[in-house]
This record gives C-alpha cells, structure tokens and sequence, in this order.
C-alpha cells in the first residue's frame, strides 16, 4: 500500500523541519530544551496541515520518548 505523499515527504529528522526558526534554529528556545533534553510543557498552536504534529513526533524521536497521537 502506497503511503499518502505529505507522509512519504514528513521529515524523519529534526534536522530535516523547515520553518520555525525562532522556535527550532540553532538558539531557538524548542532546540535549546532538545538539547539539554530538559522538555517545558508548551502548547503547538496553528491551522491544520503545518507541522505541529510532524514538530511533536520528531522531538520524541530525538529524545527517545513514547510518542502518542490521539
């Protein structure tokens, strides 16, 4: 079975995420948390499609953490 092309093209690397560069550039606050793997509780907020849940999976991922989608 053929995966939809936006989860075929869904980064698999936190290198890999574009945007946000406030949040996820090299002093970004997010990259910072990941870094000292020391994770805020924080809220990802915004229209459908742009990479919220992509951002959460792929920061579980780096810190070797369960990720849940609900």
């Amino acid at each position: 079975m053929l995966l939809p092309l936006a989860e075929r093209m869904r980064p698999k690397r936190l290198e890999d995420y574009i945007g946000q560069t406030h949040l996820m550039g090299k002093n970004g606050v997010i990259r910072k948390m990941i870094e000292c793997k020391n994770i805020s509780s924080f809220i990802l907020w915004g229209a459908p499609g742009v990479g919220k849940t992509t951002l959460a999976y792929l920061i579980s991922s780096q810190l070797q953490i369960p990720f849940f989608s609900l």
